[in-house]
């Protein structure tokens, strides 16, 4: 069994003694997220430590754009639990790179792979992902790199 899924079902047990409603229900649904993907091939099977980051990651990802989405509608409320939510969620993510951090990754990527037309931005953005591993916005990245290799 992977050690974060451990952390994150200890956590969870934490949590429900001590009724952090927040804290429960948040890894509550990352824990179902987590089956979910365990129990949807062709057998069963248990996740990695980093596929469980990715299952983590991607919850993120989706309070964060709930949140927006809340507040552009203008339920503040919800997006603020969402925001907490996503929060809970950052503690289990590895730290993130500042832009600085990650403009210097991508150069460098780009000049050992020889990356230098705009047609080579799959093959760019590949090398640059493996680099990074899920410390960076998905989106954040294809724009350095993007602007990296048109100008």
């Amino acid at each position: 069994m992977s050690t974060l899924k451990t952390q994150l079902e200890t956590d969870m047990k934490a949590a429900l003694k001590s009724r952090d409603e927040l804290v429960l229900n948040t890894l509550r649904m990352v824990l179902t997220a987590i089956k979910n993907v365990e129990v949807s091939g062709q057998t069963v099977r248990e996740l990695s430590d980093d596929e469980v980051l990715k299952v983590i990651a991607k919850q993120a990802k989706q309070r964060k754009e709930a949140a927006e989405a809340f507040e552009l509608g203008g339920r503040t409320d919800q997006a603020a639990r969402e925001r907490a939510e996503e929060a809970v969620l950052a503690g289990y993510l590895p730290q993130q790179l500042s832009q600085e951090e990650l403009a210097v990754i991508v150069d460098q990527v780009l000049t050992e792979g020889g990356f230098t037309e705009p047609r080579q931005m799959g093959q760019a953005m590949k090398a640059v992902q493996a680099k990074v591993a899920g410390r960076a916005d998905g989106k954040l990245l294809a724009g350095m790199v993007k602007t990296r290799l048109t100008g």
